[in-house]
């Protein structure tokens, strides 16, 4: 049996009680948003994507062992910049184990990946804008900060490729990448809380990152 897309999980969001602080839009924007700052994709996008690419990087296709991490539960919306929201989004997220292993065959710490992490996942947006993945509360390895790879496209459209980094990490302040941004408002657009679930018995966290497009295809 192949385990259900999270798409159909969302049931989970709504019994823990987050329904309020990861999906809510509070009231209308007076003044276009400023357009989540776009970051180098990396040398590890995977340069063979998986089997499986949903949405729930911890478990891969009908197995059953679960990837070793933090169980994180990351999820936003897409909106343009008058805050309206963006549907039909591909929401493409990648990310090291917790080894600091990516799914690239050039990855420095291939050799001691964890072969239960997907790696990868995307999503499609609805219409509310919203996307959601499960994932593991991001690591550091040699050089880098914790941090999840965005990529967004509308159909054949690029739209927006970024990081999202962990608040409160140390190691953001020794990163590079993390430390170059423009400003302090560059940095907190792209550096989120991971806050620990109510009442989960596997301590699992939520996270929240929304994504501000500065252009869409009709600008072009």
């Amino acid at each position: 049996m192949r385990k259900p897309l999270l798409s159909n999980r969302r049931s989970f969001l709504y019994a823990s009680g987050l329904t309020v602080s990861l999906y809510c839009n509070p009231g209308a924007f007076a003044e276009r948003l400023m357009s989540t700052p776009a970051q180098t994709e990396g040398p590890f996008y995977p340069d063979h994507l998986p089997l499986d690419t949903d949405n729930d990087l911890i478990l891969i296709n009908d197995q059953i062992t679960p990837a070793v991490g933090q169980i994180s539960w990351v999820s936003g919306r897409v909106l343009d910049r008058h805050g309206d929201p963006m549907a039909n989004v591909t929401v493409e997220i990648w990310q090291c184990d917790a080894s600091g292993a990516y799914l690239h065959s050039g990855s420095d710490n291939r050799n001691k990946s964890d072969q239960n992490f997907q790696g990868y996942g995307r999503f499609l947006t609805g219409q509310k804008g919203e996307y959601l993945f499960r994932t593991i509360r991001p690591v550091p390895y040699t050089g880098r900060t914790p941090h999840i790879h965005y990529k967004l496209k509308q159909g054949n459209k690029p739209l927006l490729t970024t990081q999202c980094y962990v608040q409160g990490d140390p190691g953001n302040k020794r990163d590079g990448i993390w430390s170059r941004m423009k400003s302090d408002k560059h940095r907190a657009a792209l550096t989120v809380p991971f806050q620990e679930i109510p009442n989960s018995p596997v301590k699992a966290l939520a996270a929240r990152f929304d994504l501000v497009i500065g252009h869409t295809p009709a600008d072009a």
